[in-house]
């Protein structure tokens, strides 16, 4: 059984990484929060046995083999580098960090100590995007050309904090939203952006300095152009993924989701199909692969490096919008 330390007590890991932990084989026992009132009250509602304050004392308990992070972006570095160097692995959000140099330190350093650190890239475990993904390397729709990502959702209340008011913790909707994109479409084209450009704005959610809304195209280096529609702030828009190759379209409805849902259709001369697909718990599926890393079979479902890709192209976007400009996208790994 692997045994599992929270580092913080977010809604994320409530709603969904504590039963997917549960449901792998694994367990979890001990939540980290600075606020210790806040940390007792969340280990009780969900049946984790240690509360405790600091990351030192997470880290250091010798009866936790991995950690989840899902702190503020600001604070993944300095807690994913303390876990790294206690022998811990380390599951953590997106983004890794808020600049490549502390991204690559923290691939480089685990690494070195020999753990496996993955990025919670939770929509490559979708059914939609893996039936995507074996289209297209089966040749069903020819070479791809281009793509669109619909990623325009509306923010719910209980998750209009930091997000929307806080630049320096890592708010704004591009590197909350816009760095699934960018792995979405690595991951179903087997392909990775090289140039962004974008146009970031306000459409009321947001205080000033961050974005609640950014639209843009990637450049791939097969030469795939692909546009992007990201935002807090749309209550009645569909999320979709579109590839359009040589020979046929692959269309994906309602799969920019943390649900088992959505459909995908190919499309070419000869009409139209729905792909069958196998729904399951993103989330679970990505605890499998990670239980599975652990034990040296395979590879988390988005690894550190894939982490470090979709900052890479957040960071790109951001500097896009802000400069008017086109951006070369680069990893320095």
């Amino acid at each position: 059984m692997v045994r599992w330390g929270l580092i913080g007590a977010s809604t994320i890991a409530r709603e969904w990484v504590i039963g997917a932990i549960r449901a792998s084989g694994g367990e979890a026992v001990s939540v980290m929060s600075s606020n210790a009132e806040r940390g007792a009250a969340y280990a009780e509602e969900n049946g984790i046995a240690k509360a405790v304050t600091s990351v030192d004392e997470l880290v250091g308990d010798p009866d936790l083999d991995a950690v989840y992070i899902s702190t503020t972006n600001d604070l993944h570095h300095h807690q994913a580098l303390a876990a790294i160097r206690a022998g811990k692995h380390v599951l953590c959000e997106k983004p890794l960090a808020m600049n490549l140099n502390d991204a690559c330190e923290m691939v480089l350093t685990a690494c070195e100590a020999g753990v496996v650190l993955g990025t919670n890239h939770h929509l490559r475990n979708a059914a939609t995007h893996r039936a995507m993904r074996d289209a297209i390397a089966a040749g069903r729709i020819g070479r791809p050309i281009a793509a669109r990502v619909f990623h325009a959702v509306y923010l719910p209340p209980h998750l209009q904090g930091w997000r929307l008011d806080r630049p320096e913790a890592g708010g704004g909707v591009i590197l909350d939203i816009t760095v699934h994109d960018a792995d979405t479409l690595r991951y179903v084209l087997d392909d990775d952006p090289i140039e962004a450009v974008a146009i970031s704005h306000s459409a009321g959610l947001s205080k000033e300095g961050l974005e609640d809304g950014v639209m843009g195209v990637l450049r791939f280096r097969s030469g795939v152009i692909a546009q992007f529609h990201d935002a807090f702030t749309t209550k009645f828009a569909e999320t979709g993924l579109e590839v359009h190759g040589t020979d046929g379209s692959l269309i994906g409805r309602n799969v920019m989701t943390q649900r088992p849902v959505g459909t995908v259709t190919l499309r070419n001369e000869e009409g139209e199909i729905e792909l069958p697909l196998d729904h399951r718990n993103l989330y679970e599926m990505a605890i499998e692969a990670f239980h599975a890393a652990i034990e040296g079979n395979g590879r988390p479902s988005a690894t550190g490096e894939d982490g470090v890709w979709s900052l890479a192209t957040g960071l790109a976007v951001v500097k896009a919008a802000a400069t008017g400009m086109a951006v070369q996208i680069e990893t320095g790994l």
